[in-house]
């Protein structure tokens, strides 16, 4: 048993009390957090957005490779490479203490090819720089960061601008208009639409899963 604290809990119980009656959110670290919640949850995804994304932006997708920088993110980079009809590689990486990455196995051929990192958030940015470096090593010729909170604290940026990404591409989930002023790496996916067609659904009693896998017009 870790003892791990289920902080979340603890949010929805807070959230609950306080009188909200319905809850949309976007790309939950774990799913079941959804169970926490005694009211209506509709957790979004930026797949859609990423998706788009890639296609206007990355000239050569077709040719990518989707990379998970964790196995735990495994999931969401084989949903995204199936959908582009591309091959999909993962890091798996050894820790022997929390926020600090020893060792780093890349599973999968990413030679000759694009490679996209994809993860739900990216706070510290160690993993993810690193992850970038072991790609270039192995053969990668770019290599794009698609990650959905950038959270960014501690030497973030300062390890962005130094590491190999030709961009970093998050989503406004969190404001990033100062972030961006000292990185020029990052971009950002609007997904404000999203969050406004869930709203306006859910006030109309229409469909929300239509949002999964669209992006609205």
């Amino acid at each position: 048993m870790s003892r791990a604290p289920i902080s979340a809990k603890l949010v929805a119980n807070m959230l609950s009390v306080s009188g909200a009656d319905h809850i949309i959110t976007m790309d939950l670290h774990a799913s079941q957090i959804q169970g926490f919640f005694d009211i209506p949850v509709d957790n979004l995804y930026a797949e859609p957005a990423v998706l788009k994304w890639i296609k206007e932006n990355i000239a050569e997708w077709k040719n990518c490779i989707i990379v998970s920088p964790d196995a735990g993110g495994a999931k969401r980079v084989t949903s995204i490479a199936d959908r582009l009809n591309v091959d999909f590689a993962l890091i798996h990486k050894e820790r022997k203490k929390a926020n600090e990455v020893d060792r780093m196995v890349l599973v999968g051929d990413v030679t000759d090819r694009v490679a996209i990192l994809v993860d739900d958030m990216a706070d510290t940015c160690g993993t993810v720089c690193h992850a970038a470096d072991k790609l270039i090593s192995a053969g990668a010729t770019k290599v794009y960061a698609i990650l959905t909170h950038g959270i960014f604290s501690g030497p973030a940026i300062s390890r962005i601008n130094n590491a190999c990404f030709e961009a970093v591409v998050v989503t406004n989930t969190i404001p990033q208009e100062e972030k961006m002023k000292h990185c020029s790496k990052i971009q950002v996916i609007d997904i404000s639409m999203i969050l406004a067609e869930a709203i306006r659904r859910t006030h109309n009693g229409e469909s929300v899963s239509y949002l999964f896998s669209h992006v609205p017009l």
